[in-house]
């Protein structure tokens, strides 16, 4: 009863806060009826950005989405994300339909352009869009750079940091070692 209750109330409380999304960004807003989204979710959309939300998109909280001016994230349906991921666009993040992405995901569409001659205080970006495709699994903790394409029935292993292109029915696992040292007590 109390699951009900609180998913109940998600749904509405999803519905009134991206109404009033809406309201102040009529042209470059869309959901539908059936997404739970945390009350704890940051979205902050600037002018200019385009953010539309499929069906049954779920979002627990900690999870914060950020558009820039011209950037545009679009989110298929029945996509999840777990607790305290990130995503920030400063051109394009497309994820498609049936995208489970796990806990502390962080997906940056940019890097900051250091070689600037004003430096990082310049503010200037290296862009390139991210896509993943439909039915991929993001473990927790993995971190999706600029300029990557995941296909389709994709699975992305726990922890790892990725750029590039990863073919459909890809599994995608960094090597990692664990090296082990004794120590003395004095």
């Amino acid at each position: 009863m109390k699951k009900i209750l609180k998913a109940s109330f998600n749904l509405l409380y999803t519905y009134v806060r991206f109404s009033f999304i809406k309201l102040f960004n009529y042209k470059s807003f869309t959901f539908t009826l059936l997404n739970h989204i945390s009350p704890f979710t940051e979205i902050n959309l600037n002018r200019g950005g385009k953010l539309s939300f499929g069906n049954r998109t779920k979002i627990r909280s900690g999870t914060k989405i950020s558009l820039r001016k011209e950037a545009e994230i679009i989110i298929k349906d029945n996509v999840f994300l777990n607790h305290g991921c990130m995503i920030v666009c400063h051109e394009k993040i497309h994820i498609g339909d049936n995208v489970q992405i796990g806990p502390n995901v962080l997906m940056y569409d940019h890097d900051h352009d250091f070689r600037h001659e004003d430096g990082l205080k310049a503010l200037k970006y290296k862009t390139s869009p991210i896509k993943i495709g439909e039915n991929v699994w993001v473990g927790a903790n993995t971190v999706i750079l600029k300029g990557t394409t995941i296909g389709d029935n994709c699975v992305i292993g726990a922890g790892s940091v990725i750029r590039g292109d990863f073919p459909n029915n890809s599994i995608v696992m960094q090597k990692r070692e664990n090296k082990i040292s004794t120590y003395i007590r004095e």
